[in-house]
């Protein structure tokens, strides 16, 4: 795996970790972090022995949100700069977009939020499938305080997660609220002890590595169509992946293992 400056990334057996590697700066978000984690998900898309993502932070804090130096003052000002119409959509999505390899993974992802994840701290959390929280953890979308919004992928995202109300409170407003709150409204999975984020992430990756690989990638993606396509499209594309599983070896493996009585050794295939 490349070396990197701001992220570091290993892999033990079936699940990767990210770990977000800017303690200093509590995992705040540069130009730097974003090249890699664009680079890292170049890497990671085509694996399809990974079984697991971790997404984590170095320190006390998940990500304090973009650099307020490097990010805010830096490249979002010079973008500022230019004249009218010299910033195209398409430039802004490459900045934008560097959370979306997680959701096209063929595996599931888990983040371990702790301290804080703030702007595009929580964003990348939410490019996640699950969230766990360490207790006392706080998180928000405060993009509103600069005249912004968040435009790495909340508005498409946390309505999903928590509902368009409870996502309009959040964004419109840019309230933090704390992890019970987060795991009240379904922001989070789980609320856990400081001390045991780590293990119980390591827990729930574990649990998703071993899922049968085929089964997984299918109702995930059959998921998410489910709120960007039309029902009897989304409905289809989830028919098809079922096939896809039927004509599997993994599932000719699932059905030997029943009569066997053992668990299935899940081969992707």
């Amino acid at each position: 795996m490349s070396d990197f400056q701001t992220i570091r990334y290993r892999r033990e057996g079936d699940v990767g970790t990210l770990t977000l590697a800017r303690p200093a700066k509590r995992n705040a978000q540069n130009p730097l972090m974003w090249w890699e984690l664009t680079r890292l998900g170049a890497e990671l898309l085509p694996d399809d022995t990974l079984r697991c993502l971790v997404v984590t932070g170095d320190g006390p804090a998940f990500s304090a949100g973009i650099d307020l130096v490097e990010g805010m003052a830096g490249l979002l000002a010079s973008w500022a700069e230019r004249p009218a119409g010299g910033l195209t959509v398409d430039e802004g999505m490459a900045a934008a977009g560097v959370f979306s390899w997680i959701p096209s993974l063929g595996c599931a992802s888990v983040a371990a939020v702790r301290g804080h994840a703030y702007g595009a701290g929580l964003q990348l959390a939410l490019a996640c499938d699950f969230r766990i929280f360490a207790e006392g953890t706080k998180v928000g979308l405060p993009e509103t305080r600069f005249g912004l919004l968040p435009d790495m992928g909340a508005t498409v995202r946390l309505p999903r997660i928590v509902g368009e109300s409870r996502a309009r409170e959040l964004i419109l407003l840019g309230d933090t609220i704390d992890a019970a709150e987060a795991l009240r409204i379904g922001l989070a999975n789980r609320v856990v002890p400081g001390d045991d984020l780590d293990a119980d992430a390591a827990e729930l990756a574990g649990r998703l590595a071993a899922q049968p690989p085929l089964a997984v990638r299918g109702a995930r993606r059959a998921i998410d169509a489910a709120w960007h396509c039309a029902p009897e499209d989304a409905f289809r594309l989830a028919l098809e992946a079922q096939i896809r599983c039927l004509q599997s070896e993994d599932f000719k493996e699932g059905l030997r293992a029943l009569t066997e009585g053992r668990t299935p050794r899940w081969q992707g295939r």
